[in-house]
């Protein structure tokens, strides 16, 4: 059997990243540029600086991409690109540059959804994963658990109604004056703290209903430090770090365990970049343990957003005949299971 080559592009935030990948599974080469330095400073993401930056990287981005893996664009077989969700300049420039791509060599051009990319990347670090399985995809964007039926076929169990865990962490993080990306110093405090010290809320919603709410427990933090400063009492970050994860990592674990009987189902995976969270992986692995499921979560690089993890969408999208044509456009609130 002829082995797939398919080339990824991933613009949806701030990472310009391409990859080769080779039958959904073999990451050939996998280039990823960050930002983090040029938005260090504003505390979070400036979508018009993102964009800008994404049309300087693309095509050297491409280009290494390519070398990486050791081959030319004649020896791909399509084109895979995220454009959707994620900020609708930085989509543009990724969509762009792939039709560009897929016009001139004649390849085929495949849509691969940000979510579903991230899902994909369990497929990566795990060869042995297939369908059906029960993932929770938790980022700074987005916070779903999505049973996967099949390789191509969604259902959303749940989904946050308001902040994303990974805009939570981010927002503490500034709050406390930790900087950016807030998730890793978090965590990275979390370990020195008491996670029992403070006892921040939990939301769930009525029985059944797997939703998120992390609205209310980044209020919780901000409101705790200003009564703490108001009184001249003190206060440790890492305590303060490590109650409020311990918290959000409380309820996500708890409606993924919900999730995991309701479809009856012996395999989880994490995706996202909150997937890299020290405690949340160990959560995952205690609940797998206690309960008797297979617990599976990809290595922190495949967490971020990175290209191997769209070629990899690609892939499978690719050779059940899901291709896209050159009308294809960025889709910034795009829905998981779109085509």
């Amino acid at each position: 059997m002829k082995d797939i080559i398919i080339l990824g592009i991933e613009t949806s935030c701030d990472e310009t990243s391409a990859s080769v990948v080779k039958n959904g599974r073999v990451v050939l080469s996998n280039v990823i540029s960050s930002q983090i330095d040029l938005h260090q400073k504003y505390g979070g993401v400036v979508p018009e600086i993102a964009s800008r930056k994404h049309v300087e990287l693309i095509i050297p981005v491409v280009d290494d991409a390519l070398k990486g893996a050791g081959i030319n664009l004649d020896q791909v077989d399509g084109i895979g690109v995220t454009y959707g969700p994620g900020l609708v300049g930085a989509l543009l420039v990724g969509v762009s540059a792939a039709k560009a791509l897929a016009f001139t060599m004649d390849k085929p051009l495949i849509g691969v959804h940000h979510i579903e990319g991230h899902i994909a990347a369990n497929y990566i670090e795990h060869i042995d994963l297939e369908p059906p399985f029960v993932c929770l995809i938790v980022s700074g964007g987005h916070s779903h658990i999505v049973y996967v039926e099949d390789y191509n076929k969604f259902e959303i169990l749940g989904k946050t109604r308001d902040d994303a865990a990974g805009e939570a962490f981010d927002k503490v993080a500034r709050t406390l004056g930790m900087g950016y990306p807030g998730g890793p110093l978090v965590d990275k405090a979390a370990k020195l703290g008491n996670p029992n010290k403070i006892n921040f809320p939990r939301v769930y919603f009525e029985k059944g209903n797997l939703d998120f709410s992390f609205s209310g427990i980044k209020t919780a933090v901000l409101n705790y430090i200003n009564i703490m400063d108001q009184k001249g009492e003190s206060y440790r970050i890492e305590d303060v770090c490590a109650s409020f994860q311990f918290a959000v990592v409380e309820v996500l674990i708890n409606n993924l365990m919900t999730a995991v009987k309701l479809k009856k189902c012996n395999k989880v995976a994490l995706a996202g970049g909150v997937a890299a969270n020290s405690c949340l992986r160990e959560a995952l692995t205690d609940n797998a343990q206690k309960n008797n499921f297979s617990a599976y979560y990809p290595k922190p690089l495949f967490c971020t957003d990175n290209a191997a993890m769209i070629a990899s969408s690609a892939y499978y999208q690719f050779i059940n005949g899901y291709n896209s044509d050159l009308y294809l456009n960025a889709i910034p609130s795009l829905k998981i299971g779109s085509r």
